[in-house]
């Protein structure tokens, strides 16, 4: 199933997260995917506000990962923009994440495709300039069950 979100701010951005997270279930694992700059984080952090995680949410990118433990399912926040080597998820514990009683986002996805289940939620987040600087087309593509 397929749906497609069209946004004019951060805030509807964010909403759109939100409503995610308080559908999410433990053992989600959600792709996030887009350019620089496009909201994978701003969507991120609706998406732990439906959670119920009270943390400041931040983007992972020099930690690979980052924690959330404070709402109602753990939240596990990777960006693997700067994976260099696939190895590198091994070292992290990745399957310990993905396969685990939390809720896992990927910023970047793409880049460790052969590491993806097949069942997950995909988010691509992409921009139209000619819209607005805050336009945002946000298309979730949920797996068939």
């Amino acid at each position: 199933m397929k749906k497609i979100f069209e946004t004019n701010s951060p805030e509807e951005t964010m909403a759109i997260g939100e409503a995610m997270g308080r559908a999410a279930a433990p053992g989600e694992i959600v792709c996030l995917n887009g350019d620089l700059g496009t909201g994978k984080t701003v969507f991120t952090k609706g998406f732990a506000k439906g959670l119920e995680i009270e943390d400041h949410v931040v983007s992972p990118t020099f930690t690979i990962v980052q924690e959330y433990h404070s709402g109602r399912l753990p939240m596990y926040h990777f960006d693997v923009y700067r994976i260099d080597d696939i190895d590198e998820m091994n070292e992290i514990g990745y399957e310990e994440y993905f396969f685990g009683d939390g809720v896992t986002l990927i910023e970047w996805s793409t880049l460790i495709a052969e590491l993806i289940p097949t069942r997950v939620k995909k988010v691509l987040i992409e921009k139209a300039p000619e819209l607005g600087d805050d336009y945002r087309r946000i298309t979730i593509t949920e797996p068939d069950f």
